[in-house]
């Protein structure tokens, strides 16, 4: 990882977010930016934090969940902060198959209802021209 500071407009560029979204993540103290005057400059940490931020909203935790998951990394190290992930993900993996499995239910439920539909539409008379 370089050493290199990114500008506020260079961080939402690289990690692709709305200026409010990084503000809001300031807000709720998962970004910690340095600050020169109404300047701010992300290093290392705040961007592979941003990375990390990113990849769990991506699989579907709560902003605080990863707050306190990136906490656990300051107070107690990276064991900790592996055991707690490792019990995270298994809770969203289990959240995330329940979700599927509704979805595929709704599918076939949605994909049924349409078919008898349409076969009900197709086997009336046309009107059309009476």
């Amino acid at each position: 990882m370089t050493d290199r500071k990114l500008s506020f407009k260079d961080m939402c560029a690289r990690f692709d977010v709305t200026p409010r979204t990084l503000r809001y993540y300031e807000y709720i103290e998962l970004l910690s930016p340095e600050r020169d005057g109404r300047l701010r400059w992300y290093g290392p940490r705040e961007t592979a934090r941003m990375t990390l931020i990113l990849r769990g909203r991506k699989f579907g935790f709560a902003l605080e969940d990863i707050r306190q998951w990136l906490l656990i990394y300051e107070r107690e190290g990276t064991d900790a902060q592996n055991r707690a992930w490792i019990a995270m993900a298994d809770r969203q993996l289990r959240e995330l198959t329940e979700q599927q499995r509704q979805i595929t239910e709704a599918l076939v439920e949605l994909q049924a209802l349409r078919d008898r539909t349409a076969a009900e539409l197709a086997a009336q008379p046309d009107v059309a021209g009476a």
